[in-house]
């Protein structure tokens, strides 16, 4: 769905490129994941991938087609919702839709439907200027895909949500990605991306560190242990046994069959703990 080769783009007057010659592609139907701190290079590259940043080198390829090559017909295959969302204030939430519906060629969903979708049916005809930041978060991702987009840009779609609202907006994402949907993930939200994401790249400083399966990332930066906290008179004990032969290990059974276990868990580690390993740059909003 997306071929990226040598991408690189300078900003005019900057003196640095900001995207520095980045390689990657995400298949049909997954969840790819965009993740860095702020000023990493995330929104930059998504400009471009949506046709907002013409004047970059290398190759970026949406369907088969450069970037650069599609027309105005590109809007209808693809679907963006920003960080800051932003809407007509005056209007309600079905108008708001019912305008952008109008710029679409194809056909799109009914306003309400997509609006249920997000958790903002009771809100239709309430005007946006009373919407919290976090229900204008939400009515930019219906607006993003009230025309069944095939491609689904989500920039920090959780942003300003509580875990209900973040909740409702991620099972809609893996929704749309099981009913063959691509979408492509900018954050710096690492539970976020762990929760939703086929696949993860790393980016810090305009480059890619590492791109896989955030399970795949986890299994190779975690400690392969398990630990039991057991209890005991002078409080709750921990004790580590190695994970491999864990099976045959005298003291891992010994323990279980002479101690009250009160919790056992294997060692695996945290895809930030992987990014701040692998790049040696703490993660920042």
């Amino acid at each position: 769905m997306i071929e990226v080769a040598g991408l690189e783009l300078t900003y005019p007057r900057a003196d640095a490129p900001t995207v520095r010659g980045i390689d990657f592609e995400v298949a049909q139907g997954e969840i790819f994941g965009f993740l860095g701190p702020s000023g990493a290079g995330k929104s930059t590259t998504q400009k471009v991938l949506i046709g907002l940043l013409a004047g970059y080198r290398g190759r970026a390829r949406v369907m088969g087609r450069e970037v650069r090559d599609w027309g105005p017909g590109y809007y209808e295959h693809i679907g963006v919702s920003f960080e800051l969302p932003n809407h007509f204030a005056r209007l309600t939430a079905r108008e708001n839709l019912q305008h952008f519906a109008s710029l679409y060629a194809g056909d799109v969903l009914d306003p309400l439907e997509v609006l249920g979708w997000v958790g903002l049916a009771e809100h239709a005809d309430k005007r946006v200027s009373d919407f919290s930041k976090g229900m204008k978060v939400r009515l930019g991702v219906a607006r993003a895909v009230q025309h069944r987009p095939s491609l689904l840009f989500l920039d920090e779609p959780t942003s300003g949500l509580d875990p209900v609202n973040a909740r409702i907006v991620k099972d809609l994402a893996l929704r749309l990605r099981d009913e063959g949907a691509t979408i492509f993930l900018t954050t710096h939200d690492m539970t976020v991306a762990d929760q939703l994401c086929d696949r993860v790249a790393f980016i810090t400083d305009g480059s890619l560190d590492v791109v896989d399966a955030p399970a795949s990332l986890k299994r190779a930066h975690g400690r392969r242990v398990v630990r039991l906290t057991v209890a005991d008179d002078g409080g709750p004990k921990e004790l580590e046994f190695p994970l491999d032969g864990l099976a045959d290990d005298a003291g891992f059974l010994e323990t279980l069959r002479t101690d009250r276990v009160e919790a056992i868990h294997s060692q695996e580690t945290t895809l930030e703990n992987v990014f701040i390993e692998v790049t040696g740059q703490e993660l920042q909003g």
